[in-house]
C-alpha cells in the first residue's frame, strides 16, 4: 500500500474557503481524524497519516474556524466587555488591562459601547449574548434594572467595574473611593486650603458619583468653621452656572482664604479648566485643584494639574482574572475588590 500523500485538486475548490470535510477528502481520511490531528493528539495518529493531512492543509490553505472549534467544546473563548463611554478615558485604560489579561489567559474581547444609553444596556448584553460569549465584564451606568435581569436571564457569569447595580450578585473591582477622596482632601487642606468645592457629574444614580459626594462630606465633618466645603453638579451644556459658580469662589479667595476644587473625574477637569480659560484666571496661583483621574494631558494645563491616578490597567487585569477564575470553576462568596489611588501633585495645588 502506498503512503504518498494523495494529489490535491485544486480547481474545483476555487475561490471557495476549503472546510474540514475537503481536507479530510483530500488526505483520505475521516473527519474525526482532521479533528484529532488540529486538537494536538498526534499520538493517536500515525506518521503517515499525519504527512497527509499537513499536506492537504497546506494546499487547500486551510485553517480552522475558532469559533466553531470552540463551541463544539462548549466554550466560546470570548468575553463581552460593555462600557459606558468609550470616549472616556478611564473606560480605554480599563479596556487596555482586561484585554491583556484576556489575551495571556487565551480569550478574545468583544467590546459593546453604550454611549452612556442607558437604554441600551439590555440591547448590548443580548447582543453579546448571541455570540456565545463565555461571561461578560461590565462598565456600565449603573442604574436601572435590566442589567441585572439580562444577565440573570442570560446565565452567565459577570464582573462589575467602577459602578454597582443594586441587587446584583457579583464580584466588583473598582477604585477606594473613600481612601482616594481622603488623599485629595488632606492634600488640599495641608496646603492650606480653607474652603474646598467639589465638582461633579449628576448623581443619577451611578455609585461612583454617589460614593465620591459622600466621601467628600465626611473628609469635611466636624471641621467647620475653619474649612467650608461645597458640592456642585456640572451639567454638560450648562458652562454658564459652571462660570458663575467658579466665579463666586474666586471672588472669596484671599491670602487668608485659599480656595481650591476637587473634580470628579477627567472629563470634569476639561470643563474647570475651560471655565477657567473664559473667567482668564489660573491655576495654583488663584485656584487650586486636584482632579480624580490622570490623564496624559494633566502636567500640560497651567502648572500642571495635581491628580489621583487610577490604577486602571490593574483594575481592568483583575476584573478579567476575577471572571476568568469563575469560568474555571473557581466559585467564592462575590468579592469586592477595592483599589488604591495614587496622589500626583503638581503646581496647581501650591502649598500656602
Amino acid at each position: 500500500m502506498s503512503t504518498r500523500a494523495p494529489a490535491i485538486r485544486l480547481a474545483e475548490n476555487a475561490g471557495k474557503r476549503a472546510t474540514i470535510g475537503d481536507v479530510a477528502a483530500a488526505a483520505g481520511v475521516s473527519k474525526a481524524t482532521v479533528s484529532r490531528f488540529f486538537n494536538h493528539r498526534e499520538r493517536l495518529l500515525s506518521p503517515d497519516i499525519q504527512t497527509r493531512v499537513e499536506a492537504a492543509i497546506t494546499a487547500l490553505a486551510y485553517s480552522p474556524n475558532p469559533m466553531a472549534r470552540a463551541l463544539s467544546r462548549g466554550k466560546s473563548r470570548l468575553i463581552g466587555l460593555i462600557v459606558a463611554d468609550i470616549t472616556n478615558p478611564y473606560s480605554v485604560a480599563v479596556l487596555r488591562g482586561a484585554e491583556k489579561a484576556c489575551q495571556d489567559a487565551g480569550y478574545l474581547v468583544m467590546l459593546f459601547n453604550l454611549g452612556n444609553e442607558s437604554g441600551r444596556e439590555r440591547e448590548a448584553l443580548n447582543a453579546l449574548a448571541s455570540y456565545q460569549v463565555d461571561g461578560f465584564i461590565l462598565n456600565t451606568l449603573g442604574s436601572g434594572a435590566d442589567v441585572v435581569d439580562a444577565v440573570a436571564l442570560h446565565g452567565k457569569p459577570a464582573v462589575l467595574v467602577d459602578r454597582r447595580h443594586l441587587g446584583m450578585q457579583a464580584d466588583f473591582v473598582s477604585l477606594d473611593n473613600a481612601g482616594a477622596m481622603a488623599l485629595g482632601c488632606e492634600h488640599l487642606l495641608d496646603s492650606g486650603y480653607r474652603e474646598l468645592l467639589y465638582i461633579t457629574e449628576p448623581e443619577k444614580d451611578v455609585s461612583t458619583r454617589r460614593e465620591r459626594t459622600a466621601a467628600f462630606k465626611a473628609c469635611l465633618s466636624g471641621l467647620a468653621p475653619q474649612v467650608s466645603g461645597y458640592v456642585f453638579e456640572s451639567e454638560v451644556d450648562d458652562t454658564d452656572n459652571l462660570d458663575f459658580t467658579l466665579r463666586g469662589l474666586l471672588q472669596r479667595a484671599g491670602s487668608r482664604c485659599p480656595v481650591a476644587v476637587i473634580a470628579g473625574n477627567a472629563v470634569v477637569t476639561l470643563r474647570v479648566a475651560a471655565s477657567m480659560a473664559r473667567l482668564k484666571c489660573s491655576f495654583g496661583a488663584e485656584l487650586g485643584f486636584v482632579g480624580f483621574d490622570d490623564p496624559e494631558w494633566a502636567p500640560l494645563i497651567g502648572p500642571g494639574l495635581t491628580t489621583i491616578a487610577q490604577p486602571t490597567d490593574e483594575i481592568g487585569r483583575t476584573a478579567a482574572t476575577c471572571l476568568i477564575e469563575r469560568l474555571q470553576g473557581f466559585d467564592p462568596a462575590p468579592r469586592q475588590l477595592l483599589l488604591p489611588g495614587v496622589l500626583k501633585v503638581r503646581g496647581s495645588s501650591r502649598a500656602y
